[in-house]
């Protein structure tokens, strides 16, 4: 049973924000996916465990596609819906609420203990490159600067929905020195700079990067001229369904984002591409840095098994096995 028609407002409110990039940020949406399902269990008036059970399955369902790419979200959905137990709704339901309570305290303290190790690789002195906003490169230099290191930035834009101005501004609450860069400036400016930081969407089981568009042409750069690339990760962001060979999906976004419709009209009938991420192969990444410590790329694959084993099921979806099951 798909009993969509019994979501609750906090879920369809959540998707639609996430859709929409008004939650965004790896950690931020996981955090807000976990917290929608705890919603929905409370909210839940089903009087059978199937029924009960089947509504958690469309909340994921409809959570889990807004956003194809952001990992973090399929695996906060995993992390709260496997393994709860109950006989009853009653059961069930202080269940679901324990594994969203658990599952964001971990996610708090997973990003304060990366922020530590990643920020071990910066010294007095250095400046820092920046692409788009990721809450997990800035705790990185987050706990650099709090531990007394002498920071510099220089942060791109990033187009077209100009993250890096989040950046900026949380660098500048930070007293660090900002330099704002238009996106084509960024190769100009590697000659400048000390690190090349940055999040990721997704990281595959062969140490590739799924970031924001712009990160592998940008890493490529970086490696020729000899600038350490650093991604900044908690372990949520990895792909357990790659450990299979499947291919991670790139998010088109809307034409809206590049070209206004009083844009598109005065050029003439042109398509619009507007991909929300690229790949970064591993060979161009100087190191993954998680709440576990800090790995080469191709030795992610270890931290991947060693958290999800060899499962890659969804357990909303209606090709896995259902939560129903049972």
């Amino acid at each position: 049973m798909d009993d969509a028609s019994n979501l609750a407002p906090e879920v369809r409110e959540t998707a639609q924000r996430i859709a929409d990039m008004e939650i965004r940020g790896a950690a931020t949406i996981a955090d807000a996916a976990a917290t929608a399902l705890g919603a929905q269990a409370a909210a839940s008036d089903a009087t059978t465990p199937s029924a009960f059970r089947a509504e958690l399955d469309a909340a994921a369902r409809t959570l889990h596609d807004t956003r194809p790419t952001a990992v973090s979200l399929p695996n906060a959905l995993r992390y709260v819906l496997n393994d709860i137990e109950g006989d009853t709704v009653a059961e069930l339901r202080q269940s679901v609420q324990r594994r969203v309570a658990t599952f964001r305290d971990d996610l708090d303290d997973a990003q304060e203990r990366l922020g530590r190790i990643g920020a071990g690789r910066f010294t007095d002195g250095d400046t820092v490159l920046t692409h788009c906003h990721s809450t997990d490169a800035m705790a990185c230099l987050e706990a650099a600067v709090e531990a007394g290191t002498d920071l510099e930035a220089v942060v791109k834009e990033t187009r077209p929905r100009n993250q890096g101005h989040i950046t900026a501004r949380r660098l500048r609450e930070l007293d660090v020195p900002v330099t704002l860069i238009v996106d084509n400036a960024a190769h100009q400016f590697l000659d400048d700079v000390d690190h090349l930081l940055c999040g990721a969407d997704s990281i595959a089981a062969d140490g590739s990067v799924v970031n924001k568009i712009g990160t592998a042409g940008l890493a490529v750069s970086a490696r020729d001229r000899g600038v350490p690339v650093v991604v900044a990760a908690q372990s949520i962001k990895l792909h357990p369904k790659t450990l299979t060979g499947a291919a991670v999906k790139i998010e088109q976004r809307a034409a809206e984002e590049v070209l206004d419709e009083e844009a598109r009209a005065d050029i003439g009938d042109i398509d619009v591409a507007n991909p929300a991420f690229d790949v970064t192969p591993p060979r161009h990444v100087d190191a993954i840095v998680t709440e576990h410590g800090q790995f080469p790329p191709e030795s992610v694959v270890v931290l991947m098994r060693e958290l999800f084993g060899e499962r890659v099921e969804e357990p909303w979806s209606d090709s896995g096995p259902s939560l129903n099951d049972g």
